[in-house]
């Protein structure tokens, strides 16, 4: 099982890299992940910069790797003209959709609270 977790570098070598993760514990990076993604392991470790890590539960020390970034600017762009799309399902001289449910629920949440405080 693994969790989703923030940490910094704190040491590479050949056999892998140092995290201290946000809850101050040490883990450890494997050689195959810090090689993969070396550059992103080396700024950490030069600037401090924080990284996301999935923390794998084993032995002594947690084994962390880098959460995988998805970078597809085809999917981006179309997920792109898709909600340019969408805006004219709002009503154009009307309150856009997200307010309208918005002033509803709030609506209904004032009725609850004058039902319940007499």
């Amino acid at each position: 099982m693994s969790e989703p977790a923030a940490g910094i570098v704190i040491n590479l070598n050949a056999y892998g890299a140092t995290v201290r993760l946000g809850s101050g514990d040490l883990a450890t990076a494997p050689p195959s992940d810090v090689e993969a993604h070396r550059a992103k392991y080396q700024h950490s470790l030069l600037r401090r910069a924080e990284l996301n890590f999935e923390v794998r539960k084993s032995g002594r020390r947690p084994i962390v790797v880098l959460v995988p970034q998805i970078s597809d600017e085809v999917l981006d762009e179309r997920i792109a003209a898709y909600l340019q799309s969408t805006q004219e399902w709002d009503e154009r001289d009307g309150v856009p959709l997200a307010q309208r449910h918005f002033l509803h629920k709030k609506r209904r949440a004032g009725l609850f609270r004058s039902q319940h405080e007499s």
